[in-house]
């Protein structure tokens, strides 16, 4: 996994964290096991430190699945395409925990071929954020 996507520095004031994965190129025939990612949503929570609160699970037809994990930090959702290999997730946490564990923990277990992961900062205020920049031009002066 590449850790300069997972640690991209802040400085502004936000409530949550929400990191989003692309992964193509896995077997289509894990992508299509409601079973397997029931199992792999479960060791990401308890990788990542977080309490699960829910868990659902759906598989559609013909082919795909999606989970859906209701968390006392937010959430973690992940779809499959078995047809286009590709699974895409998003884990939301807005308190304790490490969400980059738990992506560490599905790349794992999906091995994918090819991996996007994006780090977004969420709620951030405005104000603060300005706030951040001018003080970081006065204090660059």
């Amino acid at each position: 996994m590449n850790e300069k996507l997972l640690s991209i520095p802040t400085r502004q004031k936000h409530v949550g964290k929400h990191l989003v994965l692309d992964a193509w190129r896995i077997s289509s025939d894990l992508l299509n096991d409601p079973d397997h990612l029931r199992e792999s949503l479960k060791k990401a929570v308890d990788d990542c430190g977080a309490t699960l609160i829910n868990l659902c699970v759906h598989q559609f037809s013909p082919y795909g699945v999606t989970a859906t994990a209701t968390l006392a930090e937010s959430h973690m959702a992940v779809h499959t395409w078995p047809e286009h290999g590709y699974l895409g997730a998003d884990l939301f946490f807005c308190g304790a925990g490490h969400p980059e564990r738990a992506l560490e923990t599905l790349v794992d277990l999906y091995k994918p071929k090819d991996v996007k992961i994006r780090r977004l900062n969420r709620g951030v205020n405005p104000v603060a954020e300005a706030d951040d920049l001018l003080n970081e031009s006065v204090e660059s002066a």
